[in-house]
């Protein structure tokens, strides 16, 4: 049996267990990061809401119901766990920009107007862009499957189109594209064939897969260029999963992807150590502090029975739901604010869970209990957010 030994074993690859991950690395902890797959952070939008429906999240946070985990954290720890966070895409070649105080606006594959903090900066132009007045220039690219420009021009007729053609059809195609100089001169060329008037250029969020690839683009076209969403899979996601991952294995974090945990070992009130799944010979990984960062129901974190019962599937935690099943799902199912998304497990001041059971475990993530990221648009602010603050407390243990 192979055994790896650890400071901090984090389970889960997502946005918030690997901000914890990144967070312990940078002070010179040995992690491992176990994760059974590919998280949902893949085909988000890569923007990092963290609180919507007002334009002062973080002054608004005081509003949430008294069991949010944000409240856990407190806006000051918001503020730094986002500065963070912009630390490390700067230092990983993915600017963002925004204000955690603020909500700006990034145009969504609807057409329409979507609330969000930060932002990647290619989709920083546009902000406060769409009026009546403004032209837009909408470039798509012929038999693109995941973008529809009719989405936008219904709702700005003052948008013209113009289509390329890059002899590829999937979103993650034409961006690898992006990737080579050759087909960038090709485009831009192109582009500055169409001669278009003044105003801001609008693309598909398929300008390359890599860190630096739209800046180079927009510096070489030398004009306003921003991306658009487009429907999963999304090549922001992917630059954003990335970026996260790769800066985990530059300052030393370890991988076991595409590994379930199959057993837990436990100690008087402690883990001691997980043996995960997989061909050949079991793997054993030991660790002084654990941080479950699985996510909830749509990751696998969490399990929804049949007879009303919501269950953690790890470390088998007790896991709150609301009591009726009956009650779980409004009657419009497309409506946020289903009571079911308040399930996940109840964590006292330093992330731990209630019950105390095991002290060097820590939680983050949509697996809290009464997160509501849905109903809220909270999803990766609060991710990271608590994945940060569940940092700081295994940092405190180990000491």
């Amino acid at each position: 049996m192979k055994t790896g030994q650890y400071d901090a074993v984090i389970i889960g690859g997502g946005i918030s267990g690997l901000m914890a991950a990144i967070a312990l690395t940078r002070n010179q902890r040995r992690v491992a990061v176990v994760s059974k797959g590919d998280p949902v952070c893949r085909v988000s939008t890569g923007c990092i809401d963290i609180l919507q429906g007002t334009q002062a999240p973080l002054a608004d946070i005081d509003r949430l119901p008294e069991h949010h985990p944000y409240h856990l954290v407190g806006t000051d720890g918001i503020t730094k766990s986002m500065e963070l966070f912009t630390l490390v895409m700067k230092e990983a070649g993915l600017s963002y920009v925004g204000d955690p105080r603020e909500n700006r606006y990034i145009l969504s594959p609807a057409g329409n107007l979507r609330q969000t903090a930060l932002v990647p900066e290619s989709m920083a132009y546009a902000n406060g862009l769409i009026n009546d007045t403004e032209p837009l220039h909408l470039i798509t690219f012929k038999a693109l499957k995941d973008f529809y420009s009719g989405y936008v021009t219904i709702r700005y007729q003052h948008a013209s189109v113009n289509e390329f053609d890059a002899d590829e059809v999937s979103t993650l195609g034409i961006a690898t594209k992006f990737n080579e100089p050759g087909f960038q001169d090709k485009f831009i060329a192109w582009v500055n064939g169409l001669n278009l008037p003044p105003g801001k250029i609008a693309l598909p969020a398929v300008v390359g897969t890599k860190p630096g690839v739209f800046g180079e683009v927009a510096r070489k076209l030398g004009r306003d260029i921003f991306e658009i969403p487009t429907l999963p899979p999304s090549i922001p996601g992917l630059r954003l999963f990335n970026a996260l991952k790769n800066t985990l294995h530059n300052t030393g974090g370890d991988f076991y992807w595409g590994h379930a945990v199959k057993t837990v070992e436990t100690g008087g009130n402690s883990i001691e150590a997980v043996t995960l799944e997989g061909a050949g010979r079991p793997t054993r990984i030991e660790g002084k502090t654990f941080v479950l960062a699985t996510g909830s129901f749509i990751s696998g974190g969490l399990y929804a029975r049949q007879e009303g019962v919501v269950e953690e599937g790890v470390f088998h935690l007790p896991a709150f739901a609301p009591a009726s099943r009956e009650s779980w799902f409004g009657l419009n199912f497309f409506e946020t604010g289903h009571e079911i998304e308040k399930s996940g497990i109840v964590v006292n001041k330093s992330f731990q869970p209630e019950n105390g059971e095991l002290r060097n475990l820590f939680v983050c993530g949509s697996i809290l209990a009464f997160s509501e990221i849905m109903k809220y648009g909270c999803g990766h602010g609060m991710a990271i957010a608590t994945g940060v603050a569940a940092a700081l407390n295994c940092e405190e243990q180990l000491k």
